[in-house]
């Protein structure tokens, strides 16, 4: 054993006759026993499974260990007759001025497995891992420390693997490029599917990254003993177990590439021992390796789409998520054509709300939908009866659901540049005035509802007048699942902040861990949380990480004291009203034990102070607002 160096051990931490201690000293783990007249230091990782010797006993003069009962000496470490196997003991002296132990000097560090995935996993712009360490994950943990320490990485601890999952779906979401979630085996990388399949139907690239039991006991029922590569098989792109001979860096940087070119989930599976391995291997960048999506739309299939706009009176521009990078196009085309646009629930925010409004009911007086990065699926509303021209840069998009009159396979901002280029005389109307008219009638409802009251909570639609009159113009709005986010879809006016959902999942809790991933996605902006009492219950001890790393999330909170959704839908297919109650504590008053600010509304002119406050307040903050669940 080197020789080390002699450390004080605090008064405190010295053990009384007969009983043992964990102590650490100098970075490390030493359980300290008094028996009779000696004193032990030993190294507190029992060799027989790593028990922490220092929580044991001491029983008949024998230190026993408490995960599995082996006994050793609790002065020398020695095991009983016939066993050979026990932990190291140090010098231990009782000074004068206190009790002393000499450790030997710390085992230099060495450049590790975990070492060579974590900085290719930089080197292809994983900036940001949401997650949790435990015992199968350690070694890469420490390269990700490591990588902290050299500036290069974001780690945040989340309180529940789910959270991290949903986090790094929001991020991928906000920005088209993945984020990191890390678990350990078993239950804690299990608890990341949820998140991930929101990721996988969204489209949202995220990589996953579970640590796994030891390979020697992988596949005879270990504890925590899982076949993650087959559990991930259906929500993961790709996935691969990174084995001793494994290219590492190459699986590191795969995972980042199909995690793009899928735009999905990918997966790293890391076995134990793998992690801490030493390894000499350089780290991989992307050069050469990623190609860009900016697809190049059809001349013929231009020529074609351009000729039916040409012949349309009334054509309306239907925009999905696809379209997020295409706003000033889309824009463009719109006012070519004095036409309105309509945006899907998942673009919300892509167009201002103010230009021109979002209003499904002008398809009915549509004879040409041009529909742009929109998915077609049920809840989109979009009527397949009409005359569609679908662009999408996905050919597998096309006609997916549907027959279209026509579809153009190209990105979607130069498909539309190209059409803004290529159109002749056209014939269109001119629909803002309609479209104006529209608005007012809507308005005019808007503040009926807002104004309702029947003594029981605030009317959503006072809620979200208030929000759009407060929120930030350069905000991120984060919207979980229930009535608040259909009273989101219809009551707030988005200047074009963009809105972040569970879109084809329709996960409950999303709303506040995608603000954390929101945070980390749009480092300055404002980000703001919508949710119900339903979903953030879920998810509710996240607040404490946003107080833990300062994530200035500003919470609106709904409360119905239901999952009010739910409650309508049992009244609408005839079933009583069961089990949909729920008891809640205060949320502003919970805020506040969390660390956080907590505000409270009750009623409809309480809202603007409050409103005021919530987006004053330093660091995170909710305001919890008492909704009544019928007022949607």
């Amino acid at each position: 054993m080197a020789v080390g160096s002699w450390h004080r051990v605090d008064p405190v931490d010295v053990p009384a006759e007969g009983r043992v201690r964990s102590v650490i000293v100098d970075g490390r783990t030493v359980a300290f026993a008094r028996c009779g007249a000696g004193l032990g230091a030993l190294e507190s990782r029992c060799p027989h499974q790593g028990g922490p010797l220092g929580e044991g006993s001491i029983e008949n003069g024998w230190l026993r260990c408490p995960w599995h009962g082996y006994d050793y000496d609790p002065l020398t470490g020695r095991p009983p007759e016939g066993f050979t196997d026990g932990p190291a003991a140090y010098e231990v002296e009782d000074r004068p001025d206190g009790v002393y132990v000499r450790l030997p000097a710390p085992a230099p560090t060495v450049r590790t497995v975990a070492d060579v995935l974590v900085e290719t996993l930089v080197a292809f712009g994983i900036s940001h891992v949401f997650g949790m360490v435990g015992h199968s994950n350690l070694g890469f943990a420490d390269a990700m420390r490591r990588a902290e320490q050299r500036g290069e990485l974001t780690y945040v601890g989340i309180r529940h693997e789910g959270a991290a999952s949903f986090a790094a779906s929001a991020y991928g979401k906000l920005t088209g490029r993945p984020a990191a979630c890390f678990a350990i085996a078993g239950p804690g990388s299990t608890n990341m599917l949820t998140g991930l399949y929101d990721a996988k139907l969204d489209q949202s690239p995220v990589v996953a990254i579970s640590g796994q039991v030891p390979s020697k006991v992988l596949g005879r029922g270990a504890f925590q003993d899982l076949d993650l590569t087959a559990i991930f098989g259906d929500v993961a792109a790709w996935t691969a177990e990174v084995h001793a001979g494994s290219d590492h860096a190459e699986l590191a940087a795969l995972a980042v590439k199909h995690a793009l070119d899928a735009r999905g989930v990918t997966h790293l599976v890391l076995p134990d021992e793998v992690q801490t391995q030493p390894s000499d291997a350089g780290a991989k960048g992307p050069q050469g390796r990623l190609a860009g999506r900016l697809t190049q739309p059809d001349q013929f299939e231009l020529a074609r789409a351009a000729t039916m706009i040409s012949a349309s009176r009334r054509p309306v521009l239907i925009a999905g998520h696809g379209a997020r990078q295409a706003a000033g196009p889309l824009r463009g085309l719109a006012e070519r054509l004095g036409a309105p646009v309509l945006t899907t629930f998942k673009a919300k925010g892509l167009i201002p709300d103010t230009h021109p409004p979002v209003a499904s009911w002008l398809m009915n007086e549509a004879d040409l939908l041009i529909v742009v990065g929109a998915s077609f699926a049920n809840h989109t509303g979009i009527a397949p009866y009409k005359p569609i021209l679908q662009i999408d840069d996905s050919p597998a998009a096309i006609g997916r659901f549907d027959p279209v009159g026509a579809g153009i396979v190209g990105d979607a901002a130069l498909t539309l540049e190209a059409l803004l280029e290529d159109l002749g005389v056209i014939q269109t109307e001119d629909q803002r005035p309609a479209v104006a008219a529209r608005w007012a009638i809507w308005r005019a409802e808007k503040a009926r509802r807002a104004a309702d009251e029947r003594g029981r909570g605030v009317p959503a639609a006072a809620v979200f007048d208030a929000l759009s009159r407060h929120l930030p113009h350069d905000a991120v709005v984060t919207v979980d699942v229930g009535n608040h986010a259909y009273s989101l879809g219809r009551y707030l006016e988005s200047a074009g902040q963009p809105v972040l959902m569970s879109g084809y999942l329709g996960s409950i809790g999303f709303g506040y861990p995608a603000a954390l991933g929101a945070w980390a996605a749009a480092p300055g902006r404002p980000i703001v949380a919508v949710t119900g009492d339903g979903g953030f219950g879920q998810y509710a001890a996240e607040l404490t990480t946003a107080v833990k790393y300062g994530i200035p999330v500003k919470h609106v909170l709904l409360d119905n004291h239901s999952l009010g959704k739910i409650s309508k839908e049992q009244l609408a297919a005839d079933f009583p009203v069961w089990h949909t109650s729920l008891h809640n504590p205060d949320w502003a008053a919970y805020a506040g034990l969390c660390g956080a600010t907590g505000i409270k509304a009750d009623r409809r002119d309480q809202l603007d102070g409050a409103m005021t406050r919530l987006f004053a307040a330093d660091g995170p903050a909710t305001l919890h607002i008492s909704q009544d669940p019928e007022l949607v």
